[in-house]
């Protein structure tokens, strides 16, 4: 008597392996390994700056100085991240944090106060955002031109508000969080906010549904619309929160600088993007770490800080920062052919 003869295994199926760890692991490993490398990177720097110039680099001033310049572009940073992970880019938040940084230290804006000046820095940043947001998600321009095309536009406007001129801040309760009496435990309070925003980003991105939704969108925003995402709308929201932090680094700078000027923020969206870059974040999306991002912001901050102290050229800070891009984009393209 012949025996049933069971019909042939598809190729495609598959024998879940027993005792094979999950696959979320292997990304949670290959993050801890990013992070790790990051930490190394920015130990290394520590202590080329401590052997070269000890005394002016290891100083406290010095390093609150570097935490300071690192919160302005690290808020940015946040908010372009989100952005560059969802597939997108913003090319226009330098030119975003000049705009609002100039309209909120108008005349007429100081005479509103301090309140005056964080609501209407963080408005433009906002609205900024919203243009964005519209020209990309819902009348379908390509990020690129739509965000280019905002950097000329905030550009000329900030440049037509101040007319070449800088704009003092005369408000006492702004300027004052600049001094180092306002500094809590040694550590400045501009610090304190990018900390927060950080912290902010952090949860956003890992603990909420926004979160999810984003890289869901970046990975693949054909398979995010089917699975019921509004993409759409979605990506509005990735670019008013990359205004919104346009806003609040407006606000920081003009504490920082106690000024307003149209060249403010000048290429910040390059060190936004190269910081992201460095943390891991993917051009295509779908992948990145705001604690990657901050790790990188950190590094190239402390970059120029040793150049600066070291008195390098900026021309040569400029072709370092180049190098490493291009190192982190050849190390993320051999990571994806591998993984």
């Amino acid at each position: 008597m012949t025996q049933p003869v069971s019909p042939p295994r598809d190729s495609t199926d598959k024998v879940p392996l027993t005792g094979q760890p999950p696959a979320w692991r292997g990304m949670v490993a290959r993050a801890d390994v990013r992070t790790l490398s990051l930490l190394g990177v920015l130990a290394v720097l520590i202590l080329i700056g401590g052997i070269t110039k000890p005394d002016e680099f290891l100083d406290t001033r010095n390093l609150q100085l570097v935490l300071t310049q690192a919160s302005v572009i690290g808020v940015v940073t946040v908010g372009m991240t989100f952005v560059i992970m969802s597939g997108g880019i913003d090319l226009s938040v330098g030119a975003i944090v000049a705009l609002a940084s100039v309209w909120a230290t108008t005349v007429a804006t100081q005479e509103y106060g301090f309140a005056g000046i964080l609501f209407t820095a963080v408005l433009v940043g906002v609205a900024c955002g919203l243009v964005n947001g519209l020209l990309i998600a819902y009348g379908g321009m390509v990020p690129f031109i739509a965000t280019l095309a905002m950097l000329a536009s905030a550009r000329g406007l900030a440049l037509q508000i101040t007319d070449g001129a800088t704009q003092i801040v005369t408000i006492g309760s702004v300027l004052d969080l600049g001094e180092r009496d306002a500094y809590v435990l040694g550590i400045p309070p501009l610090v304190m906010v990018f900390a927060v925003v950080t912290i902010l980003g952090w949860l956003i991105l890992n603990r909420t549904t926004f979160g999810r939704r984003t890289v869901a969108v970046g990975g693949n925003a054909e398979a995010a619309r089917l699975a019921g995402i509004d993409v759409r709308r979605q990506r509005l929201y990735l670019y008013l929160l990359s205004g919104l932090c346009c806003g609040i680094a407006a606000f920081l700078l003009i504490i920082l600088t106690g000024s307003g000027q149209n060249t403010n923020g000048n290429l910040y969206e390059l060190d936004a993007i190269a910081a992201a870059i460095i943390g891991g974040t993917l051009l295509s999306g779908g992948r990145g770490t705001i604690v990657g991002s901050v790790l990188g912001v950190l590094i190239f901050i402390t970059i120029t800080n040793i150049f600066a102290l070291n008195n390098l050229q900026t021309d040569v800070q400029q072709i370092a920062k180049g190098a490493i891009i291009v190192a982190a984009v050849l190390v993320q393209r051999r990571t994806a052919s591998t993984t």
